[in-house]
Order: C-alpha cells, then sequence, then structure tokens
C-alpha cells in the first residue's frame, strides 16, 4: 500500500474500544483466548485464560526471550471447536533473514473460520497455526535483515502466515511494518478490510465528490472503513444493515462515522427510497458482501452503467441477476479479494 493510501486510512478510520466484552464466540473454545470484542469485530491476545481486560493497552508488551510459542493448531479441517488445540511450538532458529516476533493482538475473520473448516480459496498445509492478521513487535532480527529492527510494530505482508500464537520466526519479506501511533486493535486488523474498502472505492469507478455509494452489510468492518474512507473523499453512502431490534442504536452509530444514509433491507424493497433517490443521485458504485436478495435490491438501485463489486457472500445464496439489469441498465458485475490483489501488485506497492 502506498503511503499516501496508508496516511489517508489512518486519518479516517475509528476504531473505538467503547463495547468491550468477553470473547463470546461459539466457533473456538473461549477458554483459549485472553480478549475482548471491540464492534464490529472480535480481538484476541493468545497467551493467557486470566481476566478480561478493560483496554486494548492491558495487551503485554513484553519481550522476555521464549524458546516455545503457544499456538492455536489445527491438524485437519473442521468446525474450530472441534479441531482446534492450544499447542506448544519449538521456535525455529532466527537465520540471516529472520524475524522473532511477539503477536500483541490477532482478530478472528469470517475467512480464518473458513480456512479452518476448509472451505476457503486458499488453505494452508496441515497442521497449521490459525489467523491471518494481527500486529506483533519485533523482538530480534537476522544479520541480513535491513527493513526491521527490534521494537518495531508489523503485520503480515499476505494471508496464511498464522497469527493465533504468542511468537513466531518470519521471514523479512513477510512482514510490513507499521506505526506505532496506531490504536493496537486497529493495527491488528490494518491489512484487509480497511484495504479492501480502499481499493473498491477508487479501482471500479471513477468517483468524484457528491457521487453515491451504496452498500450491504454495513455496520461489518469494511462496511464502516467505506464509510469513512467516503466521509473524507466527500462520496456519499446508502448504507444497508439487516432489521433487528436495535436498529436505532446502529444507525446512530454509523452516522455518527459519517454514514448519511442507514436504511435496513426491509427499507431498502420499499417505494420510499425513490424518494431517496430525488435527493441524491443514483448510486454508481455498489459493494456487496451479502449475496441473495440483498445483491438484487442493490442492483435495483444503481444508475444506468453503474457497477456492483461484490467481495463477500455471507448470505450463502447466489447471486442471481435480471436479464434487464445486464441488457437495458448496462450494469457491469465485478469481484474482488484483496488477497489476490496483493498477488497480483509488487510488494513495494502494499
Amino acid at each position: 500500500m502506498q503511503g499516501i493510501q496508508l496516511g489517508m486510512i489512518r486519518k479516517v478510520l475509528v476504531c473505538s474500544p467503547r463495547f468491550p466484552r468477553l470473547c463470546s464466540s461459539s466457533k473456538i473454545n473461549k477458554q483459549v483466548f485472553h480478549g475482548y470484542a471491540c464492534l464490529p469485530r472480535l480481538w484476541c491476545s493468545i497467551a493467557s485464560t486470566t481476566a478480561l481486560p478493560n483496554s486494548p493497552s492491558s495487551f503485554s508488551t513484553s519481550t522476555t526471550t521464549r524458546k516455545h510459542s503457544e499456538a492455536l493448531i489445527y491438524n485437519k479441517h473442521g468446525e474450530p471447536s472441534h479441531v482446534i488445540r492450544m499447542e506448544s511450538q519449538e521456535l525455529p532458529e532466527l537465520g540471516e533473514f529472520g524475524v522473532r516476533v511477539k503477536m500483541l493482538a490477532a482478530p478472528v475473520n469470517p475467512s480464518d473460520i473458513n480456512m479452518v473448516q476448509g472451505t476457503y480459496a486458499i488453505l494452508p498445509e496441515l497442521p497449521a497455526v490459525g489467523g491471518n492478521e494481527g500486529v506483533g513487535e519485533v523482538l530480534e532480527v537476522g544479520n541480513k535483515v535491513t527493513s526491521l529492527s527490534p521494537g518495531d510494530w508489523v503485520i503480515p505482508a499476505d494471508a496464511g502466515l498464522g497469527t493465533w500464537r504468542t511468537e513466531a520466526v518470519y521471514n523479512e519479506k513477510t512482514l510490513t511494518k507499521v506505526p506505532h501511533d496506531i490504536p493496537l486493535v486497529c493495527a491488528a486488523t490494518l491489512s484487509v478490510n480497511p484495504f479492501t474498502a480502499y481499493r473498491m472505492l477508487h479501482d471500479f469507478e471513477t468517483l468524484q465528490p457528491g457521487d453515491t455509494v451504496i452498500q450491504n452489510a454495513a455496520n461489518s468492518a469494511v462496511g464502516q472503513a467505506v464509510i469513512q474512507l467516503g466521509t473524507a473523499l466527500g462520496i456519499r453512502t446508502v448504507n444497508v444493515v439487516r432489521d433487528r431490534p436495535d436498529f436505532q442504536m446502529l444507525e446512530d452509530r454509523l452516522i455518527s462515522i459519517g454514514a448519511d444514509y442507514v436504511v435496513t433491507e426491509e427499507t431498502l424493497r420499499k417505494p420510499e427510497m425513490k424518494d431517496l433517490f430525488k435527493k441524491i443521485p443514483r448510486p454508481r458504485l455498489a459493494l456487496n458482501c451479502v449475496g441473495g436478495k440483498s445483491s438484487i435490491e442493490l442492483l435495483r438501485h444503481l444508475q444506468r452503467g453503474g457497477t456492483m463489486v461484490t467481495y463477500g457472500g455471507m448470505s450463502k445464496q447466489p447471486l442471481t441477476v435480471p436479464v434487464s439489469a445486464l441488457i437495458f441498465n448496462d450494469i457491469k458485475l465485478r469481484g474482488f479479494w484483496m488477497t489476490q490483489w496483493k498477488k497480483d501488485q509488487p510488494h513495494a506497492m502494499i
């Protein structure tokens, strides 16, 4: 990621620890985690089973040398609660280009769960350590490492490094240095969702201030990044969320970070949406991570020649496109996967 892009993301993204609660994921045995949840995702430190910390600053920053690491490992694919175990691993020799890293925090993403289940597009060799994102502190470097020094904060440059562990030895080329002034939980989740939002806003339509973007799952990590980046770029966002009893609370939260409009899936299907698009331009870009009926509703509101980008399928329902949308409205359908984007770009650009 170019420095100007990282700078924008650091400037506009909000990551608030205002919703601390105990790890309650049914996917993974919570006894192996010491962490807390910060909406919209779950942040975990993996080194302890003691009491819950009150804030991100409670994560340990000790640099005690260890010959072994505690890691969440799976030897076969399946439901995480059935196949993941905490195991001790001996750390490999540092070598000339090795970097010993102590993990400070690592999130649990849907793609992490899919990898453990064996349903993701890329799968590491088994046995594998879970986790694709996280932030760590450099403890030690090999004698030919030039880009990193002890004390630096680093994040994975690519997926599949296995971040659900206390320490690891990585090759220098697999890590990206990040500034220390990023809040811990934001640094731990910097490498996928904010960059996904940035790329989708820049790579598919040439958006100008005053243009409109519509997205579903707007309260997801990507969705909230789209809202904040859109605000910085002068782009209006129409944000679709599932119907829920606490809709007003969620609406207030999204508006507080820059959302222009927040509507439910049910409202999206109602005639009053036509009234909204009399006030603002129809969207040139739709961002879909749900699929199924939700994606069809996004398509209906795109302006002629607009683009819908699909980057997820949380409903596990197929994307069905009306023929009229393609013939009469010239709607373009694209897909985006951050992992593939990174593979297609030189690491100097990330």
